[in-house]
């Protein structure tokens, strides 16, 4: 009996141990409850966003491809239409959608095919009210005696030298990346079109955009789809075109 009496745990310490594990329990749960109420990401989004399948395409709006959600609008409950959409994944396709080519995708499994297609099929059109409104306002600024108005700032409010964030990631972008065949600085090069002269000439945003995402084979220029998504193109359109209407000089821009 002494030795029993000399291990035994005294109740209120009991307690506390218990109080201490259901309270650990009740944690762990709730922990676990919120992890899974976060994670609400399907699968075939992961295999989406994994891939390069953002890079040209978004849910709601064209960038280079269609918007997923149009893609499930225009085949929803059509016989066959998973498998099709799987196979123009899986090797490529062009002309359903316009002549900019969707370059294949052999790396993926059929079970990831199947889950990103699956994914795709079961999205709803987003409401008019929340589609992303287009900016109508303009920003005027006097480059040698001549105004030019821009859709979007170069310069930060009150200043004429410090430029936007936006315009300076889009600079260290491109001379990180885009400068060994288009120059340093977006200045041209033998290798590749002096795109300021293409941006006065009027490639927009969007085609840019197209190019660098789809590559133009016939001429050397790479795809850069899964590399560079389409908010960093956004920059580095607005530092090419900021150097294009002679607003941005050659050099690091002020911040």
């Amino acid at each position: 009996m002494s030795s029993i009496s000399k291990h035994r745990t005294h109740p209120s310490a009991a307690r506390r141990a218990l109080r201490h594990g259901l309270l650990g329990l009740a944690l762990l749960g709730a922990g676990t409850l919120a992890a899974n109420a976060a994670d609400t990401t399907t699968l075939g989004e992961q295999v989406a966003k994994s891939s390069d399948c953002l890079s040209c395409h978004a849910v709601g709006h064209k960038v280079v491809g269609p918007a997923f959600d149009a893609v499930a609008a225009k085949y929803a409950g059509k016989p066959g239409a998973k498998q099709m959409l799987m196979n123009a994944v899986k090797n490529g396709h062009v002309g359903t959608w316009g002549q900019i080519p969707m370059p294949p995708h052999p790396q993926l499994s059929h079970k990831q095919l199947d889950e990103v297609i699956s994914w795709v099929l079961s999205l709803k059109p987003a409401h008019a009210g929340q589609a992303a409104a287009t900016s109508s306002k303009t920003y005027s600024y006097e480059v040698g005696g001549k105004k030019v108005l821009l859709d979007f700032p170069v310069f930060l409010a009150g200043s004429k030298e410090k430029v936007t964030p936006t315009v300076f990631r889009g600079y260290e972008l491109w001379n990180s990346y885009c400068f060994r065949c288009h120059g340093v600085d977006a200045t041209g090069s033998e290798y590749a079109p002096d795109l300021r002269k293409s941006v006065l000439n009027g490639m927009t945003e969007g085609r840019m955009t197209d190019i660098a995402m789809t590559g133009i084979k016939a001429k050397g220029m790479p795809s850069w789809a899964g590399f560079f998504d389409p908010g960093q193109l956004h920059d580095i359109y607005q530092y090419v075109a900021a150097r294009a209407y002679r607003l941005v000089g050659e050099g690091t821009p002020q911040q």
